[in-house]
């Protein structure tokens, strides 16, 4: 989280730093036209920015997982890039229409066209072209805008069916296009020539190849295996689906932890899942473990079969145990055990295992669930304590601390519902938990 809140303060900082630089001094008149240019062209930096970063992190590109710390925060990353854009681009909006609206209402003038400022490059050539594009970019920008804060918002709508999210926010690629084509028309021509220029020039092409791997399809097909279903097994008292997938040969083994995409139906599309196994290259074998949580996952126990077909994609993640801490402290809340399952089953094939302490804390847990999850820990040398919501109440960090008394010598991994993974870690944090020692999956793609 701590690179997350970085960067969500670096991007807009750095890039009006840089606009400050080229816009600086400003007009020694102070209008309402020339203030409404300066914002025109600042929210539409912001905007664009903001908008050029997001894209490059939906292509899922390996080198940003390490500074990033997993796939999880570089999608929390872009979720909350297209937040900011979804504010700076209405604010770039109204500046752009400000004139005319008050032109239209008798507010105003219509304002005189002065020619370009002094001082611009030598460029007439380029120059003459963009201003020949000015009326169609102009109008590409104002459609791809509508378009662009239609389907960020469905984006952020977390009722919005999966499938139809997934279709959707591709679309975003299109509007993006439109609107690098606005971008590069319509910003200060000088200041091309200048570190915001090129600054945005980089973004804006990552952005632009971003948008044609996502419409061609290509992000994520290097990493993308077929196989086949082999065995399928059904918790029906629990509604979770466990599924072995025999892989095809391309998969280069994944770590405890690691999650990754799967396609059982192509008119679905992919839907992400924890990996719950640990990777064994003679059988080429991987187990996910799903909870019905949906309109899809509902249906998941009685759609999938073996020998049918499916496509993963991955692995990603960074929750993979590494830490370098002899101590360790597991913390699953329901389906947020998977990744501790893998790690488990890893673990017993190494036969170096650290002291753990695991606690699932769930709402249910069947007879055969459990039998299994101890039988797991067993074989991992894992203390396994299990919480049942019901029977047991609910885990809070004073009752972490009471079952691992030594819990200040370990860190801590948690995998589970967002709100109940931060009142853990404030609580041990302000009990002092080293900082750094409190490591969650944040697996959520919207």
């Amino acid at each position: 989280m701590k690179n997350i809140k970085i960067a969500l303060w670096t991007i807009p900082g750095l890039l009006t730093a840089l606009w400050l630089a080229t816009s600086l001094p400003f007009p020694d008149e102070m209008t309402f036209i020339s203030i409404r240019n300066l914002l025109v062209q600042y929210s539409g930096v912001l905007a664009m920015g903001a908008m050029s970063v997001a894209m490059i992190l939906a292509t899922r590109a390996s080198w940003l997982e390490p500074w990033l710390n997993g796939l999880d925060k570089s999608y929390r990353l872009h979720k909350w890039l297209g937040i900011f854009a979804l504010v700076a681009a209405p604010i770039h909006w109204i500046a752009a229409n400000g004139p005319k609206w008050a032109v239209q209402w008798g507010l105003m003038t219509p304002p005189e066209r002065n020619g370009p400022p002094s001082g611009m490059p030598d460029l007439p050539a380029l120059q003459a072209f963009f201003n020949s594009q000015r009326g169609t970019a102009e109008m590409l920008g104002e459609w791809a805008f509508y378009a662009a804060i239609l389907l960020i918002a469905l984006a952020l709508f977390k009722r919005f069916p999966y499938k139809y999210f997934v279709t959707t926010h591709t679309l975003i690629a299109i509007a993006y296009l439109a609107l690098a084509f606005h971008a590069f028309v319509l910003m200060d021509f000088a200041a091309w020539t200048q570190p915001l220029g090129i600054l945005m020039a980089l973004l804006t092409a990552g952005g632009v190849t971003s948008a044609v791997l996502a419409l061609s399809r290509q992000i994520g097909r290097a990493r993308k295996v077929d196989g086949k279903i082999e065995t399928v097994r059904h918790f029906p008292e629990m509604g979770i689906t466990e599924t072995r997938i025999a892989l095809e040969q391309g998969w280069s083994g994944h770590d405890a932890g690691q999650y990754a995409f799967v396609t059982f139906d192509r008119h679905e599309g992919k839907h992400p899942f924890t990996i719950a196994s640990a990777w064994d290259p003679d059988t080429r074998g991987i187990t996910f473990i799903t909870k019905g949580l949906g309109d899809y996952t509902d249906g998941l126990s009685d759609t999938l079969k073996p020998g049918a077909e499916a496509t993963v994609e991955g692995p990603y993640g960074r929750f993979t145990f590494e830490d370098g801490a002899d101590r360790q402290v597991w913390i699953g809340g329901g389906i947020g055990i998977t990744p501790f399952i893998a790690r488990m089953k890893q673990l017993a094939r190494s036969g170096n295992a650290p002291s753990v302490d695991l606690i699932h804390s769930t709402k249910e847990l069947s007879a055969e669930a459990r039998d299994l999850l101890e039988a797991d820990a067993r074989a991992a040398g894992i203390k396994l304590h299990v919480m049942i919501d019901e029977r047991d109440g609910f885990l809070t960090g004073a009752r972490l601390r009471e079952m691992v008394p030594d819990w200040k010598a370990a860190s801590v991994w948690f995998c589970g519902p967002a709100a109940f993974g931060k009142a853990l870690r404030d609580d041990l944090k302000a009990n002092g938990l080293a900082t750094g020692g409190f490591h969650q999956e944040l697996f959520n793609m919207r």
